[in-house]
């Protein structure tokens, strides 16, 4: 039965959105009940591209950037399936990762959300499950810590190969399957989050409602991802940071709230410090990048004052193409 509903929130990202599209096609996956594209106000003829070429999908067009979380909700409450299947527009489908999702879950009744092996454009895994975090994970990656005491991309990568699922606390928004009946439990996606947390705060949510978040690896799809924070890299670094306090605010009050900013502040001192010394002595080819961008956010997080980068330029929040995970 066609029991599937497959959402897709884009942002001027014609291109990434076609083959996305086009993968889905081509896929033959039975399954499709229907395909909802949301088009965050495109200026890249997105939306003309999705009418013309696709005209099975249903094409929701908004007047503003919604976002991704109140992009995929006005999706959710348009669809009509069982199952829901929550997409960048940057991916690529391969043929039988919906089939194996949605039979995960039709066999695994306490399971409310599944997720796939992602690979990137270069054919590698990306990790895309890790753990909520922590005072510890997040002290970890303030002191640059983390590739010491924290395992979780050689994790990721040894569950792929492995090929059994597992459950998970957290998987990447950028490629999601749902069960109706547990978000009609857990609710939508939290809107306060305008893009990035949105991830750890779902999860979080489904795992406190009893439902089960699974890493599924015989499932597998392409992640390209960054197309929209290339172009403004520092500004998505300072939303990065907004979203993250907002979680913490949210999940462990004004207190969590206090303790994540200042170890934000501490990563970002540390950064600044060990990349200035790479400088110095004439290592690292990015640097200077990456010192401009500690300084950024450390600027942000002190005086509350953001920057004018390319086109994007105030605090109204902006969205990356794929959002990177």
């Amino acid at each position: 039965m066609k029991e599937l509903s497959i959402i897709i929130v884009s942002w001027n990202a014609c291109e990434f959105l076609r083959g996305c599209l086009n993968s889905i096609r081509t896929s033959g996956c039975l399954l499709v009940r229907e395909i909802i594209v949301v088009d965050n106000a495109s200026a890249d003829g997105s939306a003309e591209m999705v009418a013309t070429e696709f005209p099975e999908v249903t094409l929701i067009r908004s007047n503003e950037n919604l976002g991704f979380a109140r992009g995929n909700n006005l999706g959710i409450r348009q669809a009509s399936g069982t199952w829901l299947a929550l997409i960048n527009s940057d991916v690529k489908v391969h043929p039988g990762c919906f089939e194996q999702l949605v039979g995960y879950l039709e066999g695994h009744t306490s399971v409310g959300l599944v997720g796939p092996r992602v690979v990137g454009r270069d054919g590698q895994t990306q990790p895309t499950d890790w753990h909520l975090p922590t005072v510890w994970t997040t002290a970890c990656r303030s002191l640059a810590l983390d590739k010491i005491l924290l395992r979780s991309s050689k994790r990721n990568v040894k569950r792929s190969m492995s090929g059994n699922a597992v459950n998970v606390e957290v998987l990447s928004g950028c490629f999601w399957v749902v069960r109706r009946e547990a978000v009609a439990q857990v609710g939508g996606l939290d809107e306060r989050f305008f893009f990035y947390a949105e991830d750890l705060d779902w999860c979080k949510r489904f795992w406190d409602a009893k439902w089960k978040v699974v890493f599924v690896p015989g499932a597998s799809a392409t992640h390209f991802g960054g197309g929209s924070s290339a172009v403004a890299p520092f500004r998505y670094s300072i939303e990065l940071l907004r979203a993250n306090l907002a979680y913490w605010k949210k999940h462990h009050g004004v207190s969590g709230l206090g303790v994540f900013f200042f170890l934000s502040v501490i990563h970002h001192a540390t950064r600044l410090l060990l990349r200035g010394m790479e400088m110095i002595f004439g290592r690292g080819l990015d640097s200077a990048y990456k010192c401009r961008r500690s300084l950024v956010c450390l600027r942000w997080l002190l005086t509350g004052r953001g920057i004018e980068e390319n086109s994007v330029s105030g605090n109204k929040p902006i969205q990356e193409t794929g959002r990177a995970s």
